[in-house]
């Protein structure tokens, strides 16, 4: 039995990314709109009627028709538009790693992106401060403990403080 290392797993968790293109969903409006027993739990975890979502490819097929509008989430098809709950963000990010200066994540869902403009990183406070990414068309991706750890490791003492830079990209760690 050999090790797996966490660039090892990186790279498995980085097969779960599809391939194909995303839906289109912004493009899409449909006429019924309801709401279906859908939570996403402030873990980023998949709950159906109170069960967990077992099949993680559901969850990611899912997460590919996900838009936020406001403070509200839906499921968008053409024919419908159903909203679920989320109690914080639907997204966990849970493996980071490194390469040529840059910082990737990937979520628990198999989104891989890299820190920066287009995937920009924020640090929010409740009752800790709390760095989120941007994964795509405004739906957030929480860093989960470990991953933050990590990330925390990376920052840069400046005359201004504490700072996170990915490439080009640079974010102040509030005080």
């Amino acid at each position: 039995m050999t090790a797996t290392t966490d660039k090892d797993l990186f790279a498995l968790l980085g097969k779960f990314k599809q391939q194909q293109k995303m839906p289109p969903i912004e493009d899409w409006n449909p006429a019924r709109v309801g709401e279906i027993d859908i939570l996403i739990n402030n873990k980023g975890e998949w709950f159906h009627e109170g069960g967990y979502f077992e099949r993680q490819d559901l969850a990611r097929m899912f997460a590919s028709i996900l838009r936020r509008e406001g403070d509200d989430y839906f499921l968008v098809t053409p024919a419908d538009k159903l909203k679920i709950q989320v109690e914080d963000v639907p997204f966990s990010v849970v493996l980071m790693s490194v390469s040529d200066d840059e910082i990737n994540f990937i979520t628990s869902l198999g989104d891989e992106i890299k820190v920066g403009s287009e995937h920009p990183l924020e640090f929010r406070h409740s009752t800790d401060l709390i760095p989120y990414v941007m994964i795509r068309n405004n739906l957030w991706a929480k860093i989960n403990q470990n991953t933050y750890y990590e990330l925390m490791n990376l920052a840069q003492e400046t005359a201004e403080g504490f700072e996170i830079v990915s490439g080009d990209y640079r974010v102040k760690i509030p005080a």
